[in-house]
């Protein structure tokens, strides 16, 4: 009896613990979400502000104070002056080509690099490993750079200069690499023994074995190159050869609208230009917003799968 009444004492007490630990699960889920909910929109509403901006009538946009719910006064004007300007329409195209010609050459240069670090009994890989992980915290410098690329290489002035460089990113060579070492040997010994050679063990049993981490160099390089314009502006000098973050960066810190601003009167310029800034943030960050929701589902995979081993 006493037994039975102290398996029910003990069974009453574990059923309350279950439900004050149930009732502080509820309260701690109800503050995560309004918590998250909160960062949500801390993160959402500047975008949102510069979209309703962008469509909004100038006049009426600059009248306005305090936050931005909607557009005032919907009109499409600022990104016609925006697509008029023959600047955005060629920074584009050179932005475009930068990306998948400069995106493509790191992909390959950095898995040709990622396959040999990562193979046993290649001989001095330590070694090489070490001085390249030196240059994640030393450099030459700016001017031995620029002296390089535009003296010695003679890459100044062209699309080059701006990809030639960067070609292998030491950070993104050491999560392929490792991402490459965990795969394993029997595959590796298992193609040599069919007669592959290294390129084909490469691009026919590596690479595909590797698409998540792949999926997130593509983002990392294409999210780099789309966004770069120091580069541009140290090497290039022609304006038909600048890159649309270089044509961004004119107008929102040099304030260079005014030639985009039409037939508008004296006294609308600033409040047009201000449009047109909105108008064209949008229009340069819109594309790899686009594309980054098809590469999100391989970023955090392709992350864990080049931090498994060190």
């Amino acid at each position: 009896m006493v037994t039975t009444t102290a398996k029910a004492g003990r069974s009453i007490g574990a059923e309350a613990g279950r439900i004050r630990r149930s009732k502080g699960e509820s309260v701690f889920r109800a503050f995560n979400t309004l918590f998250m909910l909160a960062m949500v929109a801390a993160t959402l509403y500047p975008f949102l502000y510069v979209a309703f901006s962008s469509v909004s009538e100038s006049r009426q946009l600059m009248s306005h104070s305090g936050l931005l719910v909607g557009p005032k006064g919907f009109t499409w004007s600022a990104y016609s002056m925006v697509f008029k300007n023959p600047n955005i329409i060629s920074g584009y195209v050179n932005t475009l080509l930068i990306v998948s010609i400069g995106t493509t050459v790191n992909l390959l240069m950095t898995s040709l690099g990622a396959y040999v670090l990562s193979r046993k009994g290649v001989p001095w890989t330590r070694p090489v490993m070490l001085m390249i992980i030196f240059t994640m915290f030393f450099s030459g410098g700016l001017i031995p750079s620029y002296l390089l690329v535009n003296n010695w290489l003679h890459l100044g002035n062209t699309l080059l200069a701006v990809i030639i460089p960067g070609m292998i990113s030491t950070w993104n060579l050491i999560i392929l690499r490792t991402s490459f070492a965990s795969i394993p040997d029997g595959l590796i010994e298992s193609a040599r023994i069919d007669g592959a050679e290294d390129f084909t063990i490469l691009f026919r049993v590596v690479l595909p074995l590797s698409l998540p981490v792949m999926a997130v160099m593509v983002l990392f390089y294409a999210v780099g190159h789309w966004n770069a314009w120091f580069g541009a502006m140290i090497y290039l000098r022609e304006r038909s050869l600048f890159p649309l973050q270089l044509i961004l960066r004119e107008i929102l810190i040099q304030n260079s609208t005014t030639y985009m601003s039409g037939n508008a009167a004296t006294e609308d310029i600033e409040a047009v230009s201000e449009s047109i800034k909105y108008a064209t943030i949008i229009v340069s960050t819109l594309p790899i917003l686009v594309v980054y929701p098809f590469l999100q589902k391989y970023f955090v995979k392709g992350v864990m799968v080049g931090s498994v081993k060190g």
